[in-house]
């Protein structure tokens, strides 16, 4: 009889010594899958910092063109043209007011969030264009900004089949500050600063060639 209990005690041990190793394993395996999970998502976050880091390290526009400039009967330039589109591989972008900040930096001033939104269907000659934007916008008689979206297909996104010309307006005659312009001389730089509300800003830089003409385009390059 005490042959027998030995026996049994034995085999009592020895299952809870199983007991003890299959609860190991499954601790183990667990901290194992919980290891595991948070390398996928280590990993996963990683390409995330490194996708959003470069995507706001890249422009949502790019020049798509020579940048033109019309004087006015100072021989001063007022008006800037300045052609863009979509960077490769960006999605669409909206245009419309308030999504966007344009910023021009001149010698004796810096304008600041002068944007005022798209126009649609905008017309191909730029005489025309200005005239259509002086009359229906007043931008002809103070600091302002506006993009003209042509072959577009009647939203305010600017879509990669599409283009865009942003057209700036520098007031000669400051309300308020005798004498005071805002208008481009002879060999004067200036810097535009289109910022969106993803990825870098689209930055242009400038400068007026001497001997400018009265009333005439220029190009800037």
């Amino acid at each position: 009889m005490c042959r027998r209990f030995r026996k049994s005690k034995k085999a009592i041990v020895g299952v809870e010594a199983a007991i003890v190793l299959i609860a190991f394993i499954i601790i183990a395996a667990a901290l194992a899958y919980v290891v595991i999970n948070m390398g996928f998502y280590t990993t996963q976050k990683t390409k995330e910092v490194m996708q959003s880091g470069l995507e706001e390290s890249l422009s949502a526009l790019q020049l798509d063109g020579s940048i033109s400039a019309k004087t006015n009967n100072q021989a001063q330039i007022e008006w800037l043209v300045i052609p863009v589109k979509l960077s490769a591989g960006r999605g669409e972008i909206d245009l419309k007011n308030g999504t966007l900040v344009v910023s021009v930096y001149l010698p004796n001033a810096t304008l600041l969030n002068i944007y005022n939104g798209p126009v649609l269907n905008a017309l191909a000659d730029c005489d025309r264009l200005i005239m259509n934007l002086s009359q229906n916008y007043n931008m002809n008689k103070r600091d302002m900004a506006m993009f003209a979206l042509y072959n577009n297909d009647g939203d305010t996104c600017l879509e990669p089949t599409e283009k865009a010309f942003l057209v700036i307006h520098l007031n000669s005659t400051v309300p308020g500050m005798p004498g005071a312009r805002h208008t481009l001389a002879d060999y004067e730089p200036v810097k535009v600063e289109v910022k969106g509300a993803k990825g870098a800003a689209l930055s242009v830089v400038r400068t007026a060639p001497g001997g400018m003409s009265k009333n005439a385009y220029i190009d800037l390059g």
